[in-house]
């Protein structure tokens, strides 16, 4: 994976791409072929990044590497005020390419070429393109054998770096969730709780409003009960982040919210949000075992069965969390289609605790 963090590579604009340009971001990510021609079209709706598709014509004659047919460019967005809230996003997600893409054993993009600028405000990715593999959609959920391709390449990330005392000394600008913290993000939690059940209440059960409601109130003892496991953490793996192909394989993307944590929140979101409560309580626990397996067969030794599906259960407040933060600090403008997604979330997410009686497994006051 290519670890440059050299400026030249770090665009403004998508029109600022030459065919020199992208030979010299091929070339440091080990594809050496000279590119006559190009062209791009935007691809996707990120909030937080843009993202486009460059269409590659080789100089005649190439023998060397070939060229990717096409390739995937993504960037920064938005003024440079908007930026600066977010960039830690942008270090997150060039740090995933530049340290640790070629440790996991998921399937990830292919990066020829990770950047970012020394203030952090502007990065660019060069990475595969994966069509004609599709996104898959929180709204519609996914099958139980999509749920069991996602939770295997799931522990494909966690493996790795199970356990690993140096993650931060590999990259001191990893997120890692100390006590200072925990309170911050709740405060962030606390608030966002109260305007989403209030901005929901007529769509949200009273069962669904109390259990997001204490998700909040719960969190920081949550957050100090999930230190007995870490690993390297995606932190948003859901289905609108997973690629999925004809043929069995599935690609993830987007490592904006990378950190050093508690693996159980990975797999708890996942498998709460993706799956309709009836069909998560019916193949749960063959998902979780799925998950174990390929941990161990990935060298994940001392981690039981039980263990795992108990973390699983301990994972499951990072749903409400993760979807009532996104939803009320959004960027992006509010539109039926997202409050039909963040409502599914939560409310997947809210009853997968009650099932699961999460709240049990919180270090009591």
């Amino acid at each position: 994976m290519p670890t440059s963090n050299d400026e030249v590579l770090v665009v403004e604009a998508p029109d600022e791409v030459t065919p020199r340009w992208m030979t010299r971001a091929l070339g440091t990510g080990g594809t050496d072929v000279e590119i006559a021609a190009l062209r791009f079209e935007p691809i996707g709706t990120g909030q937080t990044g843009a993202s486009y598709r460059f269409h590659l014509e080789p100089a005649p004659g190439q023998t060397a590497g070939p060229a990717p047919a096409t390739v995937v460019l993504k960037m920064h967005a938005g003024d440079r005020v908007a930026r600066a809230r977010i960039c830690r996003a942008y270090r997150q997600e060039t740090g995933f390419y530049q340290t640790f893409a070629s440790s996991t054993r998921m399937q990830i993009p292919r990066c020829w070429s990770a950047a970012i600028s020394a203030d952090s405000l502007s990065y660019t990715l060069v990475l595969e393109d994966a069509a004609p593999a599709r996104p898959g959609r929180q709204v519609d959920g996914c099958t139980a054998d999509q749920a069991t391709l996602a939770v295997r390449n799931l522990a494909g990330l966690h493996a790795p770096f199970w356990g690993d005392p140096d993650l931060q000394g590999r990259a001191a600008w990893l997120r890692r969730a100390d006590d200072e913290t925990l309170r911050f993000q709740q405060s962030l939690f606390l608030g966002a709780a109260d305007g989403f059940v209030g901005r929901y209440a007529a769509e949200l059960s009273a069962a669904d409003s109390a259990t997001l409601l204490r998700c909040a109130e719960e969190f920081f003892r949550w957050g100090q009960g999930i230190r007995h496991h870490s690993s390297l953490i995606h932190g948003d793996y859901r289905l609108d982040n997973l690629l999925f192909d004809e043929h069995g394989h599935v690609v993830t993307v987007d490592w904006q919210t990378l950190e050093e944590g508690f693996p159980g929140r990975d797999l708890a979101y996942f498998l709460s949000t993706a799956l309709p409560p009836a069909d998560r309580r019916r193949h749960e626990v063959a998902l979780v075992a799925a998950y174990h397996q390929r941990l161990v067969e990935l060298g994940v030794d001392g981690y039981s069965a039980d263990d795992c599906f108990t973390d699983y259960r301990l994972g499951m407040l990072h749903g409400p969390m993760t979807t009532m933060i996104g939803c009320m600090y959004a960027a992006g403008p509010r539109s039926a289609d997202s409050d039909e997604m963040f409502l599914s979330m939560a409310a997947n997410s809210a009853a997968a605790i009650r099932d699961l009686a999460t709240f049990d497994l919180v270090p009591p006051a």
